[in-house]
């Protein structure tokens, strides 16, 4: 059992390329913060090894675009490390535009269509609450 929890949530009404996408790129945000939450390398019966991998369960959840501005908004009166990401973000190519399209927006105004945090199990199930699990 781990302290800390890591849950990913994306907007309900994206396609599913789109919640794919926007879940890898805030699960790299998460390995990249938190270097420690990564495991070590693989290694198969034929001696091939492979790359590590986040090192505890990673929750992807669920919800309107109302529902994850809520979890954003909890989520930082929690003071937890976010990462986001924002509708425009799918008409940019790189990384310098993906964040000038967050910078152009206000807090309360981010267009999310996802996020993603780790933390305190407790904190991290308070912020994320009326979310619900990917099916």
């Amino acid at each position: 059992m781990h302290d800390t929890k890591i849950s990913i949530a994306v907007r309900d009404d994206l396609a599913i390329w789109q919640k794919l996408n926007v879940v890898a790129f805030l699960a790299s945000a998460i390995a990249a913060r938190y270097p420690e939450a990564i495991g070590e390398p693989y290694r198969d019966g034929g001696g091939q090894t492979y790359l590590p991998i986040l090192g505890q369960p990673v929750l992807i959840l669920t919800g309107s675009g109302d529902a994850l501005a809520r979890g954003h908004r909890r989520a930082l009166d929690r003071a937890l490390d976010l990462a986001v990401y924002s509708q425009g973000m799918f008409a940019t190519g790189n990384d310098t535009d993906n964040r000038a399209v967050v910078a152009a927006l206000p807090t309360d105004a981010l267009d999310l269509v996802g996020i993603a945090t780790r933390g305190d199990r407790r904190d991290v199930d308070k912020a994320l609450k009326g979310l619900k699990l990917h099916a």
